[in-house]
């Protein structure tokens, strides 16, 4: 059998496990933060596990059994569920911001470790600081365009990107503006959101992160 032809099966593989990850992320999230309300409507649930599992054979292609792959599947299931919570509650609990990150360090540190490259690790912990800067600065000029779980956010996406380089840091930090951008206009147009409202964006921080992990890695 081909490299391809074992490929794929190990991606499909992968991705039902990702389908399964989503449906207990969901339980955990209702148990252990209870102020988000019971576990999300079907249709939801059915979509998320169902996006988690297609990001999770994607990565299994892009990034092949590699170390760092069990890292980059953290950022998939858990950005699923942290983009899911910040459009229907505006929101981004930090107990899952931060074990993004820590965990998300935790895992590049092991890949790391394996493969003796410790310049990765270096960058990425940089491109965390980096990132998080940015975005705090962001903040504090335009509070009202920029919220303080974003500029949390912006520290495992820094540090996920960074792993990957430099461009990949600045191209998915500046694809997440982007497409917050087009959001935004696409909900005006759509009368489904005024200049003045509050429009979610942890989404495009983490749909630009994940985008430039399976385009530009």
């Amino acid at each position: 059998m081909t490299s391809a032809g074992i490929a794929t099966p190990i991606a499909l593989a992968v991705g039902l496990t990702g389908i399964l990850l989503s449906l207990l992320a969901e339980y955990a999230i209702a148990r252990t933060l209870p102020r988000l309300g019971r576990l999300p409507g079907a249709r939801t649930r059915i979509t998320t596990a169902a996006l988690t599992g297609v990001l999770f054979g994607a990565l299994a292609l892009r990034l092949g059994m590699e170390w760092t792959l069990p890292a980059y599947l953290l950022l998939a299931v858990l950005g699923v569920q942290l983009a899911r919570i910040d459009v229907a509650h505006h929101l981004l609990p930090n107990p899952l911001v931060l074990t993004l990150l820590v965990a998300g360090l935790a895992l590049l540190f092991l890949g790391s470790s394996a493969t003796a490259e410790w310049a990765e690790l270096l960058r990425a912990a940089t491109g965390a600081a980096i990132l998080f800067g940015i975005f705090l600065i962001l903040a504090l000029i335009s509070p009202n365009g920029i919220g303080m779980g974003d500029v949390k956010l912006a520290a495992p996406v820094g540090l996920y990107l960074g792993y990957l380089g430099w461009g990949q840091l600045l191209y998915g930090g500046a694809l997440g503006f982007v497409l917050g951008g087009i959001l935004s206009v696409v909900l005006i147009r759509l009368k489904r959101a005024n200049l003045g409202s509050e429009i979610a964006f942890g989404p495009s921080m983490l749909a630009a992160a994940l985008g430039t992990v399976l385009l530009a890695s």
